[in-house]
């Protein structure tokens, strides 16, 4: 009987955790009874989206703030130099695994890895190593497993990232068999890597590193922020629920293909597309659907491309994305096929 409390409350303990901390509802509660108070009606579109809107760029900012200054505290302590001398001790599908898992401490979006995944490559770590990590670094931050357990729950956001981790593990040791070392650019494979240790940091930098990288970041995800709230929020309550059941929904056997197309040309990281996905699942959008267009968008963003190209060949270009593509709509059908397990 007591172990049957123990875990009732600890199941109450974690859903106030969810809800609470980490949705925010309590914030949403405030802000509907705010605008109420200013004579706004919430049971209206134009309400309802003004109340999703400000909830959902609070809650983001809140979080990505908190989130940008862990990570970038954790990062402090694993700056290039010496993500290279760790990613050199391993060998074979472990040094896969150490680099998709180092991809989670580093920044949120795809262009802000290519330059690290330069400089790893320069420095003669082997082309699928620095692939894996290439893919898991916007896909399966620590930032998008607390924000997905925010909006879809634990059980979503743990296997997200994990299968996340394999398409990079699977993603890298594929382009290391294929041998496509030479379609690395020349600048690339000639560059000469300065082996310098990086220098000790005090508590008292690392905190002011933090608190830099969270100012830098916010100021350059504000705007898909408030771009993917804002599509969030007519998502939510301007478009028919049919509209989407129609072409996210179960019936149509090629959602999940049409939700990852549409997402490649896109540009946005994870922060900028948990509003879009959170409004999509309310109108009936199926899980796995969902979840392919956001890592569609993290990971295959044609900006990203165009900065990838500079630094790999066209066919070793149109290997990843051919990869990274068929992994993406693999996971969307598993979602799909399994959702009930999930929600």
């Amino acid at each position: 009987m007591s172990g049957g409390i123990f875990l009732q409350t600890l199941q109450s303990v974690w859903l106030f955790f969810q809800d609470q901390i980490l949705g925010m509802k309590w914030l949403n509660n405030l802000i509907g009874n705010l605008l109420s108070a200013l004579g706004i009606d919430l049971t209206t579109r134009l309400g309802g989206s003004v109340q999703f809107f400000l909830y959902d760029v609070l809650k983001i900012t809140v979080l990505l703030c908190v989130l940008i200054f862990i990570i970038s505290y954790i990062q402090s302590y694993f700056p290039p130099e010496r993500s290279k001398k760790i990613l050199g001790r391993f060998r074979g599908i472990w040094a896969n695994i150490v680099a998709a898992l180092l991809g989670t401490v580093t920044p949120f979006c795809s262009c802000s890895s290519i330059p690290l995944f330069i400089g790893f490559t320069s420095a003669g770590l082997p082309l699928g190593v620095t692939f894996s990590f290439l893919i898991s670094s916007p896909m399966v931050d620590l930032g998008s497993l607390v924000l997905l357990m925010s909006i879809f729950g634990a059980k979503v956001a743990i296997v997200y990232v994990l299968i996340g981790l394999v398409i990079a593990v699977i993603g890298g040791t594929v382009i290391e068999k294929m041998g496509m070392e030479n379609h690395v650019e020349e600048f690339i494979r000639n560059a000469s890597s300065v082996d310098i240790d990086s220098p000790t940091l005090s508590k008292k930098e690392r905190t002011i590193y933090a608190k830099d990288q969270v100012v830098s970041t916010f100021k350059k995800v504000l705007p898909y922020i408030l771009v993917g709230v804002g599509i969030g929020a007519i998502i939510h309550n301007w478009i028919p629920e049919y509209w989407i059941e129609a072409v996210l929904g179960s019936n149509n056997p090629f959602g999940v293909i049409l939700a990852t197309l549409i997402g490649v040309p896109m540009y946005a990281d994870i922060f900028g597309t948990i509003p879009v996905a959170e409004a999509l699942l309310y109108k009936g959008a199926q899980l796995g659907t969902i979840l392919s267009f956001m890592m569609a968008v993290t990971t295959l963003s044609l900006p990203s491309m165009i900065m990838l190209r500079k630094a790999v060949k066209p066919k070793l270009l149109g290997v990843f994305i051919a990869i990274c593509t068929i992994g993406i709509i693999i996971v969307g059908y598993l979602f799909n096929a399994f959702q009930f397990l999930l929600i």
